[in-house]
């Protein structure tokens, strides 16, 4: 084996090392630490403090925490600090210090060593500066992302003769768009279309799906105001390409509102979607379900089925997407299910359509989990006389 020169060892050290008295003051020095600062021996042994090396920073820090965390503990490790050069620049260094001790236990001096951190700095610096790249990068996808799914929704929800209505969607991800549609929209001068559906999936896929179903299903109720037709139409152009990768099925309520004296008359038509919840003025709730029709898009000829009745001064009807019966609540992570749904609603009865989405928004931020997006969007008629009778 090689004979090192044990001086020579210390001296030229690939770190630096540095030897103090127990206040501080410096009494032994490497050459490698030396060549670091630009200083030579004669500047610094007797003459100067470990502190007085540090930058201004380094010195409170040195001073309110490394000196009597150093003393308490008789070391300290890897504390990053700046040391200040001769020419005045600065360098980052690791400092690692230990007390050392006589045969009586009594504190000595204070043996430091010093490791060169510029080449760590510079990688923390290209990753601080990778992830503040990254971190703008998400949002910019995120807003990407949230335009386009805003795209996808009505600007604004209108309101037929003697109705309030309102809508609110809440993306379960900001970082993938969502299935999630809905729309209410004039069909002639006295007849109104709305629909709500979820395209399964997400992504572009989705998005693309969500694109044409409510193009397909306002053209077709345009057309021919039969919402099982505007349903049988939506399954035809979903399922041309069922054969591909691309291929997304949804589940869908469409309905139509024709007025009657009173208020108006509803049909439903249903594709495999969560029965709607008609509350009614004298505080009743229950669901209007479409029993026995099938996903829209996945079946050459889906079953359809529809419902009519009557909505009331006084009445809302609720629609809604999965998301909102699949969210996980309670200390077991329950769903919430659709019996949960109808408990909620109750305590609510009789309300209208904003005061009724309002309260449902309110409901989602107390659920522990939801891993679905959700639509919500409700139709009220007005609980005072119809307006051609009003003075």
């Amino acid at each position: 084996m090689l004979e090192d020169n044990i001086d020579d060892l210390y001296d030229g050290s690939p770190c630096g090392n540095v030897s103090t008295l127990l206040d501080g003051t410096i009494a032994k020095i490497n050459a490698t630490l030396l060549g670091w600062l630009g200083y030579t021996r004669e500047d610094v042994i007797g003459r100067k403090r470990f502190s007085d090396l540090l930058t201004v920073g380094g010195k409170l820090y040195h001073e309110t925490h490394f000196a009597p965390t150093l003393q308490m503990q008789g070391e300290i490790n890897g504390v990053a600090l700046e040391l200040r050069r001769a020419d005045g620049s600065r360098l980052p260094v690791l400092v690692t210090s230990v007390v050392k001790t006589g045969s009586d236990g009594q504190p000595l001096l204070i043996r430091t060593t010093v490791f060169d951190a510029r080449e760590r700095r510079a990688y923390e610096n290209e990753l601080l500066h990778a992830r503040q790249e990254a971190d703008a990068e998400r949002e910019r996808l995120r807003g990407l992302i949230a335009g386009l799914q805003h795209s996808l929704l009505p600007d604004t929800l209108p309101a037929p003769p003697r109705t309030q209505t309102s809508a609110y969607y809440h993306m379960a991800s900001a970082d993938r768009i969502g299935g999630d549609f809905y729309d209410l929209y004039p069909l002639d001068a006295s007849r109104w279309g709305f629909f709500l559906g979820d395209v399964c999936g997400k992504g572009l896929a989705a998005a693309a799906t969500t694109a044409a179903a409510r193009h397909t299903l306002r053209t077709a109720t345009a057309y021919d105001p039969d919402p099982a037709a505007a349903l049988a139409h939506l399954n035809t152009v979903l399922y041309q390409d069922h054969r591909s990768r691309s291929h997304r099925h949804c589940t869908v309520i469409l309905g139509i509102l024709t007025p009657t004296p009173t208020g108006y008359s509803i049909t439903l038509a249903g594709g495999g979607h969560p029965a709607p919840m008609l509350l009614r003025a004298d505080g009743t709730v229950a669901p209007r379900p479409t029993t026995g029709g099938t996903i829209i898009g996945g079946l050459r000829t889906p079953r359809i089925a529809t419902r009519t009745f009557p909505l009331e001064p006084g009445d809302t009807l609720i629609l809604y997407s999965d998301g909102l019966l699949e969210a996980r609540c309670g200390l077991g992570a329950e769903l919430f299910g659709e019996e949960s749904l109808q408990e909620f609603l109750a305590r609510l009865a009789p309300t209208s359509a904003p005061a009724a989405v309002s309260a449902l928004t309110e409901l989602l931020a107390t659920f522990q989990r939801l891993d679905d997006d959700v639509a919500l969007m409700a139709v009220s008629i007005d609980a005072g006389p119809p307006a051609h009778t009003r003075a």
